[in-house]
């Protein structure tokens, strides 16, 4: 079973439940992605299931948690997202609702359904879910992730138990992916850019396409910096369509912003972003007055986006206002 970092206070609330018995049907888990939001879910349903628990903990080792570990057991159903955005649908609620009044095979007598990544999900797939998730069977429990329990209607949070994720320490991340058996620098490369959070430092360095995302952030920030209209609506232009990496690359964005501003009042203050170096020269460029507007301007080019608006026009409408707030 895989060691989980910088959530301990979490784990032993998780525990706590499942060994008082007093185990919550349906659980919320928010946090960054990376931060260990699936893992967490996988956590609590192995507590749920585990032949041999130790005060709670899973062991890790019986045929429950090994499968579950696995992603096969019967008894632990992923539903899946379909349509353009990748949602749940309603018919995927539906069917969901249809399986939970068919009692588990395994000896633990539990039943889990783990929605991951919620973003944005249809009002109609929340509303068709509530009454379930409002009188499940004994048997049923459901986990849902996502990046803010914001995403979800108010009569769903107010059925499920809410739990936020926390970032580790760089020392923390060092020592997980030191022992995943990652090379040192490829460790320090990805600590520099995704700091404590686990999950994107391991995305990081097994996946090209986010190392090639993380450089046209660098660029874009360069661009402001040297005040390269060209260069800026080139780089917005090859994000491409997919929504995903136009979301990753804005936040990212928006992270050096951030960061620009606090060292533009502190220079040793920390930094969240994927380059200190690049945040450091926006921060002599800009002043944190400036940062704040353009991070104005990244949310608004997001919502646009996911309000389905043309991806390109939202991001050439967004590197217009840039230019014309670093003049």
């Amino acid at each position: 079973m895989k060691n989980i970092y910088g959530n301990r206070q979490l784990l032993d609330i998780l525990a706590g439940m499942a060994a008082s018995g007093r185990t919550a049907h349906s659980l919320l888990i928010c946090g960054e992605k990376g931060s260990g939001r699936k893992l967490i879910a996988k956590y609590y349903t192995q507590a749920l299931m585990c032949e041999a628990p130790d005060k709670g903990r899973p062991c890790g080792a019986c045929v429950s948690c090994l499968n579950i570990e696995m992603g096969i057991h019967p008894d632990v159903i992923y539903p899946e997202k379909s349509g353009k955005l990748g949602n749940y649908s309603v018919t995927a609620a539906r069917d969901v609702i249809a399986d939970a009044y068919v009692r588990p095979n395994n000896s633990s007598g539990c039943k889990v359904y783990i929605f991951a990544d919620c973003h944005n999900v249809d009002l109609r797939t929340q509303n068709a879910l509530l009454k379930l998730i409002e009188e499940p069977p004994d048997y049923a429990y459901f986990i849902f992730t996502s990046g803010s329990k914001s995403e979800f209607l108010p009569t769903i949070i107010s059925r499920c138990v809410c739990f936020n994720t926390a970032l580790c320490t760089e020392d923390e991340a060092v020592q997980a992916l030191a022992e995943s058996g990652y090379e040192r620098s490829a460790v320090k490369a990805a600590v520099s850019c995704f700091h404590g959070n686990i999950g994107m430092c391991e995305s990081y360095i097994n996946d090209e396409e986010l190392r090639k995302r993380v450089d046209l952030t660098k660029s874009l920030a360069d661009s402001i910096i040297r005040k390269d209209e060209y260069a800026l609506n080139a780089g917005l232009f090859a994000l491409g369509k997919e929504r995903e990496d136009v979301r990753e690359v804005l936040t990212m964005l928006d992270k050096l912003m951030r960061d620009a501003a606090v060292l533009e009042k502190d220079v040793n203050a920390d930094t969240i972003g994927c380059s200190r170096e690049g945040a450091e020269r926006l921060s002599r460029a800009l002043t944190a007055y400036q940062s704040a507007r353009i991070h104005s301007c990244i949310e608004r080019a997001w919502n646009a986006v996911e309000s389905n608006v043309n991806i390109p026009l939202a991001l050439t409408a967004l590197g217009a206002e840039i230019m014309e707030i670093v003049g």
